[in-house]
């Protein structure tokens, strides 16, 4: 009997999000949270890569100080 593996929504990888009111990726781990960014400018991406933009900056908007990251919609 073979066990399968569980799939999840969430797993490490990067998104882009608006992090003390300026466009940025962020870098999270399912288990730390988001433990790195960089600031990035809207012209150098693709038309598609622009939708993402726009589709990701509705739901991830942090403030960063001091280390930590803290979520402004919640």
């Amino acid at each position: 009997m073979q066990k399968t593996k569980k799939k999840t929504k969430f797993n490490n990888g990067w998104c882009f999000a608006i992090v003390n009111n300026r466009l940025a990726e962020i870098h999270f781990n399912k288990k730390l949270g988001i433990w790195a960014h960089c600031y990035v400018n809207r012209n150098e991406f693709s038309k598609r890569e622009k939708k993402m933009i726009n589709e990701d900056m509705k739901k991830c908007v942090f403030s960063y100080r001091k280390g930590f990251y803290n979520n402004k919609l919640k």
